[in-house]
């Protein structure tokens, strides 16, 4: 069990940070608006929208159009849910560490509790009773159960990596976890509040999900890395990066079945949102990369397990205009849901700062209501539309979001180009703070920032010469990421065994401040700590910073180790470092609440 999940389901107390609630501020600059989630209340009457960027969620009445209430949603709010008798709204805030509740009555959404959960909160689904909220603790590892009337949380069930997406079954005995570091489903029995098994695929990146009404499948869209050296000929035969929808069963472990999605010479990129019609004969998908929402009709798609589904969409459905097509949207797309009617669906569209209804009969948006004015998109998220945007890639299969998910890292190396031969696969490295942590790429040869980018987008996307307006835009983008606060620092035990912890980190028997100094934790250095092969065309290793360390997957360049516990304990081992010895067991258990707390 990872430590996040170790900590918080054993009931260490978690110090509750200052309140963080976004502002009503005549005097500052009006934020983009950036629609993730959205929701209808029971009687269709409006529609609640988490908007991310302005930190707020939205009513908006459906029938004018016209945005009725606005209420401040933390930092980064991430996904919301209505209760079933439509008193409640719930939404996760992930920066601020919060389950906000809201009461929603005579077209107003008014803030009524918090509970801070800590380690970025985003999905969120409500049983059928409404009393009980399952809430993905997504740098946490586990899943926080919450009693929805006294807003206190009563269980957290521990599951693997990185959960974001969750799904309950109609009757609430099932829940489905997208694991995405443990690159699976987890499939939790909500009465015992356990982890029932992991049906590991090797998925990236898994979307919004939901559970069939028969409760045995949940269905959600993922991208698979097939562990080829970045070529054209690999990318065109959808052997690099590649879009599915799966099924997994809730009835047992069984192997997934999935369907292809993409089409030779014109793939798509990013499957994020995903919803089945209320009688099921039709499944939509958001391609948030290629700008697009995929209509599927259900009963007959070809999924398969063993031996599938194939490098490419299957022929016979890509022609068949009655059981697949392809709506253009703009923006990029995202969390999507059903009319109780099924002809309609609504579409959170984040760079449109929309939320498009999209009519599926005639296959086109019908309307598009904005959340705010639309302005003149800062030179930040010009670089953010490129950075999200798959088609920078050759015959736009993937963009710089499917490998550095949200500007972070992923659960994979991945073969690129970048250290001067194909074969020496690579961790990928977190963008957050990277302009400011140089030089680049493992082996730090690239000392120039701007080249770094412009490199990524023509050799490792085999995308075109971009323009030099276009690097300057992505460059402004990523200076914008940074680590979100770190809920181990919220720890008062997890605190005093830091502050030993930082004295093991700095001593020179550890030695790790030797090369990752404060306040970036890298030294911008080219080092030999011996693993590296006899391949490789460059000598030593740039040094990452050990910012949010303990939000990652895979650790050193080949990501040979996972998590921090096997790093200290092999191949980085301060003993193999310094030659000064093991670490006695209290100055490493120390040393690893100081690296959590980073």
């Amino acid at each position: 069990m990872a430590a996040a999940a170790l900590l918080i389901a054993a009931g260490v107390s978690l110090t509750s940070p200052p309140r963080i609630l976004a502002t009503e501020d005549a005097s500052s600059a009006t934020p983009e608006s950036s629609p993730v989630d959205l929701a209808l209340t029971p009687d269709e009457s409006c529609l609640v929208v988490v908007d991310q960027t302005s930190d707020a969620v939205v009513l908006i009445d459906l029938a004018s159009g016209r945005v009725l209430s606005r209420a401040p949603c933390g930092k980064r709010p991430a996904n919301l849910a209505i209760t079933a008798d439509g008193r409640w709204v719930l939404a996760t805030s992930m920066n601020s560490g919060e389950l906000l509740r809201y009461e929603l009555s005579n077209g107003q959404l008014a803030h009524s509790a918090s509970l801070w959960l800590g380690f970025e909160p985003r999905g969120v689904a409500i049983s059928p009773d409404d009393r009980l909220a399952y809430v993905a603790l997504s740098t946490g590892d586990a899943v926080a159960v919450v009693d929805v009337e006294a807003l206190q949380v009563v269980d957290r069930i521990a599951v693997g990596h990185w959960p974001r997406h969750l799904a309950l079954s109609r009757n609430g005995t099932r829940l489905a976890v997208g694991c995405n570091g443990s690159r699976g489903v987890a499939i939790v029995d909500t009465a015992a509040r356990r982890q029932l098994y992991l049906q590991d695929f090797a998925g990236l990146n898994l979307g919004q999900m939901q559970v069939s009404a028969d409760g045995l499948h949940v269905y959600f869209p993922w991208i698979v890395y097939r562990r080829n050296p970045i070529t054209a000929e690999n990318i065109r035969r959808g052997w690099v990066l590649a879009s599915r929808i799966a099924r997994v069963r809730l009835d047992g472990p069984a192997r997934r079945e999935a369907i292809a999605l993409d089409p030779q010479g014109e793939a798509v990129g990013d499957p994020h949102g995903l919803a089945l019609s209320p009688d099921e004969q039709t499944l939509v998908c958001t391609a948030s990369g290629t700008h697009e929402l995929l209509v599927f009709r259900l009963p007959g798609l070809p999924f398969q397990d063993y031996g599938g589904p194939g490098d490419h969409i299957d022929k016979e459905l890509l022609e068949d205009r009655e059981r697949f097509a392809r709506i253009r949207l703009g923006g990029r797309p995202l969390a999507v849901r059903f009319t109780k009617d099924g002809t309609r669906v609504y579409v959170a569209n984040y760079l449109l700062g929309a939320v498009q209804v999209v009519d599926l009969a005639k296959r086109e948006v019908e309307r598009s209501i904005e959340l705010a004015p639309p302005q003149v998109p800062s030179l930040a998220r010009q670089g953010e539309a490129i950075f999200y945007d798959a088609r920078r890639s050759l015959d736009q299969w993937y963009s710089c979001h499917s490998c550095h998910f949200e500007g972070h890292t992923n659960a994979v190396t991945i073969d690129t180009n970048n250290d001067g031969r194909f074969g020496n696969y690579k961790t990928v490295l977190s963008l957050r703070g990277a302009a400011s942590t140089g030089p680049w790429f493992w082996h730090g040869w690239q000392t120039s920032f701007p080249e770094a980018l412009r490199k990524s987008l023509t050799d490792t996307m085999l995308g075109p010469k971009p323009a030099e307006h276009d690097v300057a835009a992505l460059a402004a983008f990523i200076e914008t990421l940074s680590t979100p606060p770190n809920s181990y620092q919220q720890s008062l035990p997890m605190r005093e065994l830091a502050a030993f912890g930082q004295a093991v980190f700095e001593s020179a028997k550890a030695g790790c401040a030797n090369c990752h100094p404060a306040p970036h934790f890298t030294d911008g250095a080219l080092h030999d700590v011996g693993l590296g092969a006899k391949t490789d065309a460059y000598e030593g290793f740039n040094t990452p910073s050990l910012k949010g360390v303990h939000d990652r997957v895979l650790l050193l360049h080949g990501g040979q180790a996972h998590g921090l516990e096997e790093l200290l304990a092999g191949p980085h081992s301060p003993a193999r470092v310094t030659g000064q010895g093991e670490l006695a067991e209290d100055e490493l258990q120390a040393l690893l609440a100081y690296l959590r707390t980073l």
